[in-house]
């Protein structure tokens, strides 16, 4: 895996085409800050992007002590899943790529 650090990093990460409608997937770790805890970050990725989201791993501690790690696999449209890297990128969460793996 990989940081995106960037908005070219994130456009690249899913492919060019902002206009391909077939539906691909992606898989990513985020780091979520326990200032976030109460916040529906991963319930966003699915009503607000229209993506389906498959928790592979998660590490969360239950006393919101400490940030929370979670591997996911996002599923949708390229524009779709470049929406919600952005919205990620944009809440400055960590994001990890991982480059193997990918469908499209």
């Amino acid at each position: 895996m990989r940081p995106l650090d960037s908005q070219s990093d994130i456009a690249a990460s899913v492919g060019d085409s902002v206009n391909d409608r077939r539906r691909t997937q992606t898989r990513l770790r985020i780091r979520i800050p326990k200032r976030y805890y109460q916040e529906p970050i991963i319930s966003n990725l699915i009503t607000q992007h229209g993506l389906t989201v498959n928790i592979l791993a998660a590490l969360l501690g239950a006393n919101a002590r400490e940030d929370g790690w979670f591997d996911l696999e996002l599923q949708g449209t390229v524009p779709q899943i470049q929406s919600a890297l952005l919205y990620l990128n944009d809440l400055d969460l960590e994001i990890w790529h991982d480059n193997e793996g990918e469908s499209w």
